[in-house]
């Protein structure tokens, strides 16, 4: 099938993961008037994608090819990537096609934003622009205040300081996004794991003390990897009795906000969106 030429701008395309998000940005865009097509991965993305597009092409973890493939038959010139990929999958789930694999074996460091960084790279060298989801869904950014009925105590927001300043050295080494803390001391570190299981290791030690802390790495491309929580996240904090949720205001997702902070209330789980000030001072 050759190429579709003419207008494109009414167009967008999704690289598609696990979770909500492909499904929400999805609603949203046809909501704004645009078209669009989704390359959604095996095994990880929902089903229910497929009726929720234009047009969606499964392929799996590595076809890079299938992807530029599908993008170019379709005609569109724009794409996010938004949604999850089990990060192990890496080592056990990766079917690369040539232009795949040619990427790959280029990438020394097998890291989250170097390999997305390359992904994105190339697709833009096929003429496919990569954007950030964010333009698109501004609604769904995580917003600065305290967001509970419960406030942090002094200790909390102390541990709160802390966490930030742990995350930030993890993200300069693009590590991850998470750390959970007590008192001071660090419990538990994001890898590749990702966040739930990080709260679960660091909460079983922490208990009810616990303060989770989550943002953006220092050089965070917004194009893709943005922080993100919801409704599982705040479930794993109450399965160990966590006490504080503290996620980077204006780069950092939030889903189910209201079932969440209802959840949350509920728990007596303290959630606050905090900011950054140039001089590194944090303010709710």
């Amino acid at each position: 099938m050759p190429p579709i030429t003419g207008d494109t701008s009414d167009k967008i395309g999704i690289i598609a993961g696990g979770g909500q998000f492909p499904l929400l940005f999805a609603k949203a865009v046809h909501r704004q008037g645009l078209r669009v097509y989704a390359a959604a991965h095996k095994g990880e993305t929902d089903e229910a994608l497929a009726d929720e597009v234009d047009s969606l092409k499964w392929v799996k973890l590595g076809q890079l090819g299938r992807i530029i493939s599908f993008f170019r038959d379709e005609g569109v010139k724009k794409t996010v990537f938004i949604g999850s990929i089990t990060k192990t999958n890496i080592f056990r789930d990766v079917r690369p096609d040539l232009k795949g694999l040619g990427l790959w074996n280029k990438i020394d460091i097998k890291q989250d934003d170097a390999i997305l960084r390359a992904v994105a790279d190339r697709l833009e060298k096929d003429g496919i622009e990569v954007v950030a989801s964010t333009h698109y869904v501004p609604e769904l950014l995580f917003p600065r205040g305290i967001l509970t009925r419960k406030k942090p105590t002094k200790d909390q927001i102390n541990d709160i300081a802390f966490g930030w300043k742990i995350a930030r050295s993890i993200g300069r080494l693009d590590i991850g996004q998470c750390v959970v803390v007590r008192n001071h001391t660090v419990l538990a570190v994001e890898a590749i794991e990702g966040t739930d299981a990080t709260i679960h290791r660091g909460g079983s030690l922490g208990k009810e003390r616990t303060v989770v802390v989550k943002l953006r790495k220092p050089k965070q491309d917004l194009r893709f990897d943005l922080p993100a929580v919801g409704e599982k996240t705040i479930q794993s904090m109450q399965e160990v009795r966590a006490a504080v949720l503290a996620v980077e205001a204006g780069y950092a997702l939030f889903f189910d906000r209201e079932p969440v902070i209802r959840a949350a209330d509920a728990a007596g789980i303290v959630i606050v969106g905090v900011a950054e000030k140039d001089s590194g001072e944090l303010y709710f």
